[in-house]
């Protein structure tokens, strides 16, 4: 791994790459994005990340989640990677939905780590929820929430682009992690957000890292 802006270096890790101040509050929290593109700007091969990552891609997916106290993602998502319950002890996976329509009996559902984010006019569900928003969740309610009630400081959000196009008409994207696969993959996948309106929020390139052809890029909110 070689780190190729700001100050070109050899051999650096992941963790001396990417550890910094994520500075959540009380009122609401750092909000991470992690996503992989194909050169071409899907964000899927096959309706999965998978076939966009390679292992240092999916070390990296770790080393960010390690920073987290909660992993927010929406639900189409955790059908289609298959989420479990997440490993680390003290994280829970918030998991996005319009009507809570899950098979509860999955572990990520049996762990106790799952909280389901909700509109408020949603059927009842048998797991911790976060209710915010009428018809449709509204993001920035749930993550005041997720601050007040379950001590959420640093949110890992992990797609899908429905999401992420949620959080970024919210203009609630502190943190943006996007590898750069060096593949083409055609198709019609989604891109990094869909929904969004039309906006020109500027973000700061932070670093730039490569890996085996892939880029590593990091870039925060300007302000």
């Amino acid at each position: 791994m070689q780190r190729l802006f700001p100050h070109p270096a050899d051999d650096i890790t992941l963790l001396e790459a990417y550890s910094a101040e994520r500075p959540g509050s009380a009122e609401r929290p750092w909000v991470s994005l992690c996503m992989v593109s194909s050169l071409d700007g899907s964000t899927v091969v096959d309706h999965t990340s998978r076939g966009l990552s390679n292992p240092t891609d999916q070390a990296l997916l770790l080393v960010l989640r390690s920073f987290a106290d909660t992993i927010l993602v929406g639900a189409a998502t955790v059908r289609h990677e298959n989420y479990g319950p997440p490993k680390a002890a003290h994280q829970r996976i918030a998991v996005v939905s319009r009507n809570g329509d899950f098979d509860f009996d999955l572990p990520l559902f049996t762990s106790g780590k799952a909280i389901i984010v909700l509109p408020e006019n949603a059927p009842a569900v048998p797991v911790p929820s976060v209710r915010a928003g009428t018809d449709t969740v509204d993001l920035a309610l749930a993550l005041s929430a997720l601050a007040r009630d379950f001590g959420s400081r640093i949110i890992q959000a992990e797609g899908g682009a429905t999401l992420n196009g949620m959080l970024v008409a919210a203009d609630l994207v502190d943190e943006l992690n996007l590898t750069i696969s060096p593949q083409l993959s055609g198709g019609n996948g989604s891109r990094l957000t869909v929904g969004a309106p039309a906006s020109a929020q500027r973000m700061r390139l932070a670093h730039v890292l490569e890996d085996d052809g892939f880029l590593f890029t990091r870039y925060l909110r300007a302000r």
